[in-house]
């Protein structure tokens, strides 16, 4: 995208529309950020692009006619935003993004692109509205927008699935959590190689959730120990905090607890890393605990 023309256009908009970079900055974000944009420093968001194009009165659409940017660019940052606010579990941020682009044609004319909104408003509905059953339907609904069982399923699909896996764990439906990640387990064992590295150990991890509710520890720490192993080879950060936890977890309910601290302290520190301080504080808590316990 050139986002010199795009930046050269938004400031001649707004002195159009009788805006400072204040004016039009309020409730989207810095003035200091708008500046840059105008200056073509800065990359705006697709999220922060969208609410531009709002306040100055034109559809999103036209900045990428005037960059000559294929929209298949924006369609992919809004998954790059939507991506890192799931990780984050920054729910709210996610439905506002997903109200916005249901009103764009790009995503709603589009099977695919419609597909990726429904699920994320069917993670919001999960997390926040706390309806697991209209969730796994609205999820079920956007994997059958694009899968059938005649092809091998994408990594959207198993990333869908796995979501959906974790409504049935939620719920306490354990063994049909696990039937749908071994469906994606064998999906990824037909799959060449995997371009989203953390799918993979997302999936370990939440089998070994699984595993851990049914009292099987052992075989849970043997799945967390296979997604180490995984993100090591694939040199992939994602899931490192998660599959530490859940071992020190395991460890933790087996009467293990001075074993468990170091993992806890692994998982506290990578999460602290990614900036997760709602997970941090939680962990740092529960290791208190075991603390106290192991003095009394």
């Amino acid at each position: 995208m050139d986002y010199h023309i795009i930046g050269k256009k938004i400031k001649e908009l707004r002195n159009i529309a009788g805006l400072t970079q204040g004016e039009l900055a309020e409730g989207i974000c810095t003035q200091a950020m708008i500046s840059h944009i105008e200056k073509g420093d800065t990359d705006p968001s697709a999220t922060v692009l969208y609410q531009i194009s709002k306040k100055l009165g034109v559809d999103v659409n036209y900045f990428f006619e005037i960059g000559s940017t294929p929209r298949l660019d924006y369609i992919r940052e809004v998954e790059r935003q939507l991506r890192k606010l799931r990780v984050k579990l920054l729910y709210e941020d996610i439905l506002d993004i997903v109200k916005a682009e249901e009103k764009n044609p790009l995503f709603m004319k589009d099977p695919y692109n419609r597909q990726l909104l429904l699920w994320h408003r069917g993670i919001y509905v999960q997390e926040v509205v706390k309806d697991r059953e209209k969730a796994y339907a609205m999820m079920e609904e956007a994997l059958m927008l694009t899968y059938t069982a005649k092809k091998t399923m994408t990594e959207r699909e198993m990333t869908i699935s796995i979501s959906m896996g974790i409504i049935k764990f939620s719920s306490e439906r354990y063994e049909e959590a696990m039937k749908i990640y071994e469906r994606v387990r064998k999906a990824i064992g037909m799959t060449s190689r995997l371009q989203d590295k953390a799918i993979n150990a997302r999936l370990l991890y939440n089998m070994a959730r699984v595993l851990t509710r049914l009292g099987q520890f052992e075989r849970s720490i043997t799945y967390c120990e296979e997604g180490l192993s995984w993100n090591v080879e694939e040199e992939n950060l994602y899931g490192f905090a998660q599959l530490n936890y859940q071992i020190g977890y395991n460890l933790e309910l087996q009467g293990f607890y001075q074993e468990s601290i170091p993992h806890y302290d692994r998982a506290a520190m990578l999460f602290d890393m990614h900036d997760s301080q709602k997970l941090v504080s939680f962990i740092t808590s529960k290791k208190a605990e075991l603390i106290e316990k192991m003095e009394d």
